[in-house]
């Protein structure tokens, strides 16, 4: 099995991201602004607090678009405004032929959007597709995998699609990836861009959506109401996060490298192979020589493991995480479901990964 993770930022990478993120904070804040908790409720002019507005500031010219907006929902409320500025009933977007992320499925659905499907690998089945559907209104592009074999570049698609049909707006889906990774959809030319911030050390519920100005002011004037409004204490909550998830994402990613090359190495027996893959987030992937992948999800439980998660990085997640294959992985070969486990290091070493591994490998062994 092939797998084609995306390329993480290297730590001299991401502290250079926190530098410079900083050092956008300071142009856009004074010092004692920072060191209280935000206000609350909508300012007359601009229909938002103060400080999300600054924040909102803060994180366009980080990533270098025209426009941020914080929004209620997480990365799934982000999705779903996105599509709500460009889309409307029965209009049709380009899908990558896989299994679609189910929250995104679900807000496509209830959109009445139809998905037509390509298959973003092939270059040329894209161009295609798009050709024979000139009806087309926009294109989704998920910047993780979807499939374990996926090895599609996200600055390619863009680049295709554009080409190939100037006028289709293009989303990303960025969530696994921002911060991890050098860009986003957004920086790479995609009309716009999506994300949790929860997944990012940042309050529960909170996204952001990042790109062209005019659609950003599209969804501005669908979050009009003042419960709509992520308040100044949530959008600082927010940037807190952001700024410290760089670092600590490339030493998850360090920590995953080291695995992968102990675990191939024969250190905890009874396994296949170890490898990385973006499912959704990029993790280790263990594949067993037995169907035992259900005991041992049962016992690092007992023995400290997340069983399942949160928000899937989110602030509440620092022991390693073991669990289930991905349910887009799953859909695609429902066997991996008994000889296949992912684990996400987390903030632990790879000597507490390995111990509850190895003992929890032990453990099936001897209740058998």
């Amino acid at each position: 099995m092939e797998t084609s993770p995306l390329k993480s930022l290297t730590l001299d990478q991401a502290q250079n991201d926190q530098f410079r993120l900083i050092d956008t904070i300071t142009k856009h804040f004074r010092g004692d602004d920072i060191l209280s908790l935000g206000d609350l409720g909508v300012v007359k002019g601009q229909n938002k607090p103060n400080y999300t507005k600054k924040v909102e500031e803060v994180l366009a010219e980080f990533f270098g678009v025209e426009k941020a907006k914080l929004v209620r929902g997480a990365g799934t409320g982000a999705l779903r405004y996105g599509f709500m500025s460009f889309l409307k009933p029965n209009d049709k977007i380009l899908l990558h032929d896989a299994p679609i992320y189910p929250t995104s499925k679900t807000t496509l659905d209830h959109m009445g959007i139809i998905p037509i499907f390509a298959d973003f690998n092939d270059q040329e089945a894209v161009k295609k597709v798009i050709s024979k559907h000139p009806e087309l209104k926009g294109a989704l592009i998920q910047h993780t995998r979807q499939q374990i074999d996926d090895y599609y570049e996200l600055r390619d698609v863009i680049k295709l699609i554009k080409a190939t049909s100037p006028h289709l707006k293009t989303i990303t889906d960025d969530n696994y990836a921002a911060m991890k990774t050098n860009y986003i959809g957004a920086q790479l030319g995609a009309d716009l861009s999506t994300f949790s911030l929860f997944k990012l050390l940042g309050p529960e519920g909170v996204g952001i959506i990042l790109g062209s100005a005019d659609l950003i002011e599209k969804i501005e004037a669908l979050n009009y109401s003042g419960g709509s409004q992520v308040q100044g204490y949530e959008a600082l909550e927010a940037l807190r996060g952001l700024i410290y998830a760089p670092v600590m994402l490339a030493i998850q990613a360090n920590v995953n490298e080291e695995l992968v090359r102990r675990l191939n190495q024969n250190e905890v027996q009874g396994i296949k192979k170890a490898f990385l893959a973006n499912a959704q987030s990029k993790v280790l992937l263990v594949e067993f020589e037995q169907p035992i992948a259900q005991d041992v999800l049962h016992y690092a439980n007992e023995l400290g493991a997340a069983p399942h998660p949160v928000g899937a990085e989110s602030k509440y997640e620092f022991v390693p995480m073991f669990y289930k294959v991905s349910g887009t992985f799953l859909a695609s070969d429902a066997r991996l479901g008994k000889t296949m486990i992912r684990i996400n290091p987390m903030r632990s070493g790879a000597d507490t990964v390995i111990r509850i591994l190895s003992d929890s490998v032990d453990r099936v062994r001897h209740s058998k």
